[in-house]
């Protein structure tokens, strides 16, 4: 893979294009990935269901065959790099964007620009959902803010259907979206980075906030500068670390990485291809809300409406008690929302979210608390309670939705806690009260989590 190709797209081709083809060509990759995926632990009562490694193998092995096929065939693909410190539901805030043609396993084409740009060429009036303008006074809706459903899919189709709008073709092969958090995930590996021409070493533990003050700062306090260049610093820094990457000799720590990163939906893939998307939603990559799982369910889904990037200094915890001794078996959700920042600044202020919870249908709402007056609504085969969430700074806000479950979930009780991806780690705590006993599990959120009684208390 020719490196002067692959400067541009920071994250994406340093994980999906260039780790799995570069680190994987010339090694046993079975054998990588059986000894990099790590085991769920098992417990002797609420048993987090383990994911198959054969499917995650079979999974990597086909994208690796579909990204470097040298069959003469020129493919499309639109990677979607996504600010997670302002959260949206399928990950960030989509700030660039990147469209990759490769043919025989090289980049023949790259081409990078920053959303609003693409924004300045649709002149369609577009409606937006009503909380773009209720909560940010946003009239029109446009390719920026068009990830809005939790459903990876769904939002891709929504994406395709703006950048079609702008005047682009919208026939990709595949839709990659990558949060922004991945560059930390990747210098720990890489060790710490400097850029010419830029000031300070990006390291793990700054990268994001030092890119954001280099690419934000600078232009909302001088209108003089050129907006159009104020990220040809990720062009730059993404050629430093694929050649720290190419010279690294622990391949296995590589795969962790990549598996870590797709695991936690920091990555996530749509593609035209059926078979390929099939292998992606079954290893719980394509960002799909689950439709089919017929026990309990739960995905609480925010987005920040505050236009600020105050997700960086946002906690949550999540607390989820089931009571299938009553009359109707009775649901109690509490999220506390932590905002770690003290004063307000260009980054930060109050924070403001619109958040949606995704239950199983049949629900009723009973209660709320710390939450806005709630919309009822369905989609994606689930009943969704949506409420306006506002954080003060330096505060704990502990929300709390209480509702009841449909009768059919008394027995053989089982849960699925879906992970919105970008949200980070998120400790979860389940509780389960039965007629033979009471059953919790404190587990931390890092991606989709099946829980089942098993066995007695």
């Amino acid at each position: 893979m020719k490196k002067r190709k692959i400067f541009g797209i920071l994250f994406v081709l340093v994980l999906v294009i260039s780790s799995l083809f570069y680190f994987f060509r010339n090694v046993d990759k079975k054998q990588i990935l059986i000894n990099s995926l790590s085991a769920v632990d098992k417990i002797t009562q609420l048993l987090p269901v383990e994911q198959s490694t054969k499917d995650e193998i079979q999974a990597i092995d086909k994208f690796v065959q579909a990204f470097t096929a040298k069959d003469g065939v020129e493919r499309r693909y639109l990677v979607l790099l996504q600010n997670n410190m302002e959260l949206r539901p399928t990950g960030g805030f989509l700030g660039q964007y990147a469209v990759v043609k490769m043919k025989n396993g090289e980049i023949t084409s790259l081409f990078i620009e920053d959303a609003n740009l693409l924004d300045q060429r649709i002149s369609a009036d577009v409606k937006p959902p009503y909380q773009f303008k209720s909560m940010m006074s946003i009239k029109r809706w446009k390719f920026r803010d068009s990830n809005w459903y939790p459903d990876f899919p769904t939002s891709v189709e929504k994406i395709k259907y703006f950048y079609r709008l702008s005047g682009g073709n919208s026939n990709f092969d595949g839709v990659i979206s990558v949060n922004a958090t991945v560059l930390n995930d990747v210098l720990e590996i890489t060790g710490p980075v400097s850029v010419p021409g830029y000031p300070g070493t990006y390291t793990s533990e700054n990268a994001i906030l030092k890119l954001e003050e280099q690419v934000e700062k600078a232009y909302l306090f001088d209108e003089n500068l050129n907006t159009q260049d104020r990220k040809l610093i990720l062009k730059k820094m993404g050629a430093i670390i694929v050649d720290k990457l190419s010279s690294l000799s622990n391949v296995s720590k590589i795969a962790d990485l990549v598996l870590e990163e797709l695991r936690n939906k920091e990555v996530q893939f749509y593609f035209e291809d059926q078979e390929l998307q099939a292998l992606a939603e079954k290893v719980g990559w394509a960002g799909r809300v689950n439709q089919e799982w017929d026990g309990d369910y739960l995905m609480a889904v925010d987005a920040n409406m505050g236009a600020l990037k105050s997700d960086y200094y946002i906690d949550r915890e999540m607390i989820y008690s089931v009571d299938l001794t009553l009359e109707k078996p009775t649901a109690t959700l509490e999220i506390n929302y932590t905002h770690n920042a003290t004063v307000g600044d260009w980054r930060t202020s109050d924070y403001h979210s619109y958040l949606r919870v995704y239950t199983p249908k049949g629900t009723e709402l009973v209660s709320r608390e710390w939450v806005g007056y709630p919309v009822i609504s369905e989609a994606y085969n689930r009943d969704y309670y949506g409420f306006k969430v506002d954080v003060i700074m330096n505060r704990t806000l502990p929300t709390k939705i209480v509702y009841t479950l449909p009768d059919r979930l008394k027995d053989n009780y089982k849960l699925l806690v879906q992970k919105q991806s970008g949200v980070g780690d998120v400790p979860l705590t389940v509780k389960v009260k039965t007629h033979d006993g009471e059953y919790s599990q404190k587990s931390v959120l890092k991606n989709d989590l099946k829980f089942e009684l098993s066995g007695k208390k």
